[in-house]
């Protein structure tokens, strides 16, 4: 019998092990969207207890300091997760293979997982050995995340940049409609273009770090008024709306930089497991109303912006345009909590609010119910 249970020991001893080295070679090396299942128990509960906290402040404000912490301390329980998962998968190995006091292998396997050298392990091969690998996987737990922190940090700056570049041309909170009325304000309605480029390029950027980094979509903008969310669904939209609304010359760059945009929402939809049609048609529902739309349209009219005669084209054009990225931008705002801003977090608690971390595989990534517009 006690044979059969010290084998069961280290077969469950060497599980465990399995179960942090995946989970850590997923989380911060394997660049591609693929959680581990420890990851997800963690980061899901954790967020139950946050929600929790911040739901006892009536302010945004309040709520915001709250789920400033979710992200970093989010990272922080992981790690001590994946120390305590060691420590207690080690101490089974241990105590099947090596020593049979359980005191003794939870003893030796703490020091030797955190190298303090205050236990001498048995002078046996499979002691050495045990003690060795221990202090090895710790040490590479450790490395990983002391590696990897520059890593997200310097993502999250590059994405921030842009942001706040985007509260100068747009406001705080950004709008698709102040963002052409300032453009045209100031006569730079020509180089919207080059907009449109840049926050292509940043799109493709959040689709691979954010992705590749499930966390950071949870980091928070250090101004609690901004959010990569509601930045990008104002792009979006401004893109949008010069490609639909606007009298000017029709940009292949709007329409490349939207496409750009729901494809890298769509990703992180697939990450986090939100649902959204892949292929929409033209045609179909947005959260955005006619009434809206029009209130939009006149502004921009009144502002002197160049504006099309045909105001239903406009609309259908629009329309066609949103229908692609709606879904997912409200689903995404309402996750992160994102500040208020017209067009996105400001309707995004009527989307329910997907569950965190949960990988789904879409039937289609490249639809596009764009329309052709001239």
């Amino acid at each position: 019998m006690g044979t059969v249970v010290d084998v069961v020991l280290v077969l469950a001893g060497v599980t465990l092990v399995c179960i942090v080295l995946d989970s850590a070679m997923r989380t911060f090396v394997l660049p591609r969207a693929v959680v581990s299942r420890l990851t997800r128990i963690v980061f899901r509960s954790l967020r139950v207890l946050f929600d929790a906290i911040a739901r006892r402040f009536k302010t945004y404000e309040g709520r915001d300091r709250v789920m400033a912490l979710y992200a970093p301390f989010g990272l922080l329980l992981l790690v001590v997760s994946w120390l305590v998962i060691l420590i207690a998968a080690y101490a089974f190995v241990l105590r099947g293979a090596v020593v049979h006091d359980w005191a003794r292998a939870f003893e030796l396997s703490g020091s030797s997982l955190f190298t303090l050298g205050f236990v001498v392990p048995p002078r046996t091969a499979a002691g050495y050995a045990l003690s060795f690998a221990e202090s090895a996987s710790g040490l590479a737990v450790l490395a990983l995340l002391i590696a990897y922190l520059p890593t997200i940090y310097s993502s999250f700056s590059r994405r921030e940049l842009l942001v706040a570049k985007l509260a100068v041309r747009a406001g705080t909170p950004p709008t698709a409609v102040e963002l052409l009325e300032r453009f045209h304000a100031i006569g730079w309605t020509d180089q919207l273009p080059e907009l449109w480029s840049t926050w292509e390029e940043w799109f493709a950027e959040l689709a691979e770090t954010h992705t590749t980094f499930a966390v950071l979509p949870f980091f928070r903008s250090p101004n609690p008024n901004r959010s990569w969310i509601t930045a990008a669904g104002a792009v979006l939209d401004g893109a949008a709306l010069a490609n639909s609304a606007l009298s000017i010359p029709w940009s292949p760059e709007a329409g490349l930089c939207i496409r750009a945009g729901y494809l890298a929402l769509r990703e992180l939809a697939d990450l986090f497991g939100i649902p959204y049609d892949p292929d929409p048609a033209p045609d179909g529902p947005i959260s955005i109303s006619r009434d809206e739309f029009d209130d939009a349209y006149r502004r921009l009219g009144g502002a002197g912006v160049p504006i099309r005669p045909d105001r239903e084209r406009a609309w259908r054009d629009f329309a066609g345009w949103r229908v692609n990225y709606d879904s997912v931008l409200l689903a995404l705002a309402g996750l992160t909590m994102a500040p208020y801003a017209p067009w996105s977090s400001d309707r995004s608690l009527r989307v329910r609010r997907p569950p965190i971390l949960r990988v789904r595989t879409a039937t289609s990534r490249g639809g596009s119910a764009a329309p052709r517009a001239g």
